[in-house]
C-alpha cells in the first residue's frame, strides 16, 4: 500500500511540475501587437486607384474597403494574412510582417485584372422547339421589302393616315407665323370682322357644298 502511495505522489508531483512550467512559458510569451495598416490599391497595368476593393483579414471577420482614390486603412495584427478582392481583378495576398518596430505601417497592394468566361446562353422566343417549329412553318412573311412597301404606301392607308395624323412641326410653325404676322398688322387697331365679308361666304359655301362640315363615323 505503501509502494502504491508513493507512486501516485510522484504521479501528482509531475503533473503539477509540468503545469507549472506551462504557465511560466505562457507567461514569457509576449502577445501579438497591434499594426495599423494603411495604404494604396492600384491597378497593375495603368496604376490607377481601385475603388470600392474588399480588404478582409484571413480566418477573422474583419474587414474594409477602399475609399474613391482607392485608400484604405485597417487595425491588424502581426503575421495576419489580408485578402484583397475586388469585381474583375484576381485576388491578392499581404502578410503583416512580425519585425515591425513601429505600431505603423503602409504598403501599396497591386491588383490585376481577370478575365470571366461566362456560359454560353442561349434565349429562345418560344418556349419549347415545337411551339418555334409550328410558328416558324405557319408565319405568313411578305415575299419581298417591294410587298411590304406597297401595302404601306397603299392609297386608302395613306388617305387614313392623313387623316388622322396631328399637324407636324413645319405645320405648327407657320400656323404660329401667320398668328403672329396677323397680330403686327392689326396693331393699334381693331381686326376687322368678315361677317359681311363676301370672299368669306364665297369660302363657306364652298366648304359646304364639298361636304367638309359632315361628320365623319
Amino acid at each position: 500500500m505503501r509502494v502504491i502511495s508513493y507512486r501516485l505522489l510522484f504521479v501528482f508531483a509531475g503533473l503539477f511540475l509540468g503545469l507549472m512550467l506551462s504557465n511560466h512559458s505562457n507567461g514569457q510569451r509576449s502577445p501579438r501587437r497591434v499594426i495599423q495598416f494603411t495604404g494604396l490599391v492600384l491597378t497593375s497595368d495603368s496604376l490607377k486607384p481601385l475603388p470600392y476593393a474588399s480588404i478582409w483579414v484571413k480566418h477573422t471577420h474583419r474587414g474594409t474597403t477602399t475609399d474613391y482614390y482607392g485608400f484604405f486603412s485597417i487595425p491588424v495584427y502581426e503575421n495576419d494574412t489580408l485578402r484583397f478582392s475586388s469585381v474583375g481583378y484576381r485576388e491578392a495576398y499581404y502578410v503583416v510582417p512580425d519585425t515591425l518596430t513601429r505600431p505603423r505601417y503602409s504598403a501599396v497592394q497591386m491588383m490585376t485584372k481577370d478575365t470571366i468566361y461566362l456560359a454560353e446562353t442561349v434565349v429562345y422566343p418560344w418556349p419549347t422547339r415545337e411551339q418555334f417549329r409550328y410558328a416558324f412553318i405557319h408565319t405568313e412573311v411578305p415575299s419581298d421589302d417591294y410587298d411590304r412597301a406597297m401595302q404601306n404606301l397603299a392609297r386608302a392607308e395613306m388617305r387614313e393616315r392623313f387623316e388622322n395624323m396631328p399637324m407636324d412641326g413645319s405645320m405648327n410653325f407657320r400656323h404660329y407665323v401667320q398668328q403672329h404676322s396677323d397680330r403686327l398688322y392689326y396693331a393699334g387697331q381693331a381686326p376687322p370682322i368678315r361677317l359681311f365679308d363676301p370672299f368669306a361666304w364665297a369660302e363657306f359655301f364652298k366648304a359646304w357644298r364639298e361636304g367638309r362640315f359632315r361628320r365623319s363615323d
